[in-house]
């Protein structure tokens, strides 16, 4: 949980700085937590667990397209017990707004990025083993706005670029946003 905090200082400190920016590019924050699903061969040795998210997000005012940096936790279990995978990321991403009707709460949006990885195997018994590795994702989901609030839920697909079988998992996440 302790390599959690960094990412997170890391992606609210940013936020916090740009407060200076913010009459020209609004700055929303926002956490959520949800499912955590392997997918490929990560499937093979470890089953579905939760996440959590800590996110800021830049938006100019003239364009669709905003700049996402978050903090993430995953925990996995291994399949049959014994131990667990914990998966601390901090991402940079782009995030594009589909245009709706100006009166609409409901905000679909695609995002990517990419950013660093640390894969941690915690087994029951044993010696844990721990790796940074750069990694990729690729997503979508929708915000509902009401009241100055926004509600997420999004979807979204990591791929964590190590050696040997593949290493990728779909967190299913639904959160809050507020600022901007």
């Amino acid at each position: 949980m302790r390599g959690l905090l960094k990412p997170v200082a890391i992606s609210l400190g940013l936020g916090l700085s740009a407060a200076g920016v913010s009459a020209q590019m609004p700055v929303e924050f926002g956490v959520g937590a949800g499912l955590s699903i392997p997918t490929g061969t990560t499937n093979d040795g470890l089953k579905t667990g939760w996440n959590a998210l800590a996110l800021v997000r830049f938006k100019p005012a003239s364009t669709p397209v905003a700049f996402q940096i978050d903090g993430s936790y995953n925990h996995l279990g291994f399949d049959g017990g014994g131990g667990k995978e914990k998966v601390v990321a901090g991402t940079a991403n782009a995030v594009y707004e589909f245009a709706t009707a100006a009166e609409s709460r409901f905000h679909p949006y695609l995002i990517a990025g990419g950013g660093i990885y640390n894969i941690k195997s915690e087994p029951d018994f044993g010696t844990s083993l721990s790796d940074t590795k750069f990694g990729i994702n690729l997503g979508a989901g929708f915000n509902f706005k009401s009241s100055g609030i926004g509600f997420f839920v999004e979807g979204r697909f990591h791929d964590v670029l190590v050696s040997g079988p593949d290493f990728h998992y779909v967190p299913i996440t639904a959160g809050v946003r507020f600022g901007g």
